[in-house]
């Protein structure tokens, strides 16, 4: 009778690969690197053909031979390339490919002065920096979008808040310009990581370049590279393309979702200041007065997601050796691809949600109003107009708001008389006070560099503008 390892390796198989290895891993991988790398593939097969034959390596019938079975493959219908046991993976399955079209001996010759190991990071690069492209490309579309509404609202008094509490009046042009350069920035770290990426590993071969006579800097000019990864140790064995690439991706998507969160809160009923295009509400199955603002969730949703595929390569790489390895390749790569897709559908979305919503102009204004947010023009007029020392011009200020709260009023609803009982020796005058209470005051009275004066928040966006139009 045969024991639980001789019934499983019967199902299974002792020779490779055994049947759990291909189904749960050979074949998975195989399909990834099918949906993203095949065309990077046929791509550097193609260019390290041309440097070949340009160095001596290859004659020119050889090269043309092999081209045309590269160009041949290419035309294939990638739904026709299906996993099979008889190699080992994509690499192998595309070589088999083009020798069957001009023979095993011509379709080796592909390879002199290449291994697995650069053509890998070659791909892994081309298609990152696609994804980062693309990317960068959506994130200036969301970015102008911001933008253009801060242009539109420079004006729309709200309240700004701190520890998630009403704290000042604001604009909701400053508080957009505020996101736009938050996103520039975000913008900024993704072109950085694009630069690293963009750096050739190609002709570092296995990991300590070729016998042959190649040239490696035809492989940037080729393959459209910034720059080589010089030390082809370095080009081998660095993972730090993918730790930039993955932080600029977090990044993004952490800075993003924190702002969703704030719009969310500003699209809630209780709130009301922002309304949110029908075309992005979904209604309730049960509910019939629900306009619920699910495009922003699902975006905050999917940031969140992409933000976590970012985690996952940091924690794919941390702690592995410095050398090829599997743990920064067919594995992880799929959590960046899959990252960056995720990004831009959340830039896409919101792009579409921030260029169509309305804001409620008086609803906001009204808010302002409320809860005491202007006090500390209390204080500062006090200081600035009336001589009080600081320290004590703020204690004032305090008192007057202890004294509102107890009363369950808000300040616009005191009196100069009152306020002037509780200060004890300061007399300010109506008209003083009434521009104390008035939240437009109070932003128009902001207006040093980065201030919330609409015509400084003016100033900060042509500055924006004419700096987009020069890049």
């Amino acid at each position: 009778m045969m024991d639980l390892k001789q019934q499983f390796q019967l199902e299974d198989g002792t020779q490779f690969p055994g049947k759990t290895y291909a189904n749960e891993l050979l074949k998975p991988v195989f399909d990834d690197q099918k949906e993203y790398l095949l065309e990077a593939m046929l791509l550097i097969h193609e260019a390290h053909t041309i440097m070949l034959n340009e160095q001596g390596i290859l004659t020119k019938s050889e090269k043309d031979s092999i081209l045309a079975a590269i160009h041949s493959v290419s035309s294939l219908d990638p739904s026709s390339l299906t996993y099979s046991e008889e190699f080992e993976d994509l690499f192998f399955y595309v070589e088999s490919k083009i020798g069957e079209i001009i023979g095993d001996e011509l379709a080796g010759k592909m390879h002199i002065a290449k291994s697995r190991n650069d053509l890998g990071e070659g791909m892994y690069r081309i298609i990152l920096r696609q994804f980062i492209k693309e990317l960068i490309n959506e994130m200036n579309k969301l970015k102008n979008a911001v933008l253009y509404q801060a242009e539109q609202h420079t004006e729309s008094i709200m309240p700004a808040h701190t520890h998630t509490q009403p704290a000042q009046p604001t604009t909701f042009g400053h508080y957009l310009v505020a996101i736009h350069d938050n996103l520039s920035r975000d913008i900024n770290r993704l072109h950085q990581a694009h630069r690293t990426v963009n750096q050739s590993p190609m002709g570092a071969a296995a990991i300590t370049t070729s016998g042959f006579p190649i040239n490696r800097e035809r492989m940037v000019e080729l393959l459209d590279f910034d720059g080589l990864v010089e030390n082809s140790y370095d080009a081998i064995a660095t993972g730090d393309y993918l730790i930039e690439s993955a932080q600029a991706l977090i990044s993004t998507m952490t800075n993003m979702g924190r702002w969703l969160q704030e719009l969310l809160r500003m699209c809630s009923k209780e709130v009301g200041i922002i309304k949110v295009s029908d075309a992005y509400v979904q209604i309730s199955s049960i509910m019939p007065q629900k306009r619920n603002p699910v495009s922003i969730e699902h975006s905050r949703a999917i940031a969140s997601s992409a933000a976590a595929e970012g985690l996952s390569v940091i924690h794919m790489i941390h702690n592995t050796p410095y050398g090829d390895i599997n743990d920064t390749e067919d594995d992880l790569q799929p959590h960046l691809y899959k990252g960056y897709e995720k990004a831009v559908r959340v830039s896409k979305i919101m792009n579409a949600v921030i260029l169509t919503i309305d804001f409620d102009k008086e609803r906001a204004y009204s808010e302002a109003k409320k809860n005491m947010i202007t006090i500390t023009e209390l204080a500062d007029v006090l200081a600035r107009d009336y001589g009080v020392p600081f320290r004590n011009a703020h204690k004032a200020a305090s008192l007057v708001s202890k004294y509102a709260s107890n009363q369950g009023l808000e300040l616009y609803e005191l009196k100069v008389e009152q306020i002037n009982n509780l200060l004890e020796g300061i007399e300010i005058d109506q008209k003083d006070w009434e521009a104390i209470i008035d939240p437009r005051t109070f932003v128009e009275r902001r207006k040093i560099t980065g201030g919330t004066n609409p015509d400084i928040v003016k100033e900060m966006i042509i500055k924006r503008k004419n700096s987009q139009s020069q890049t």
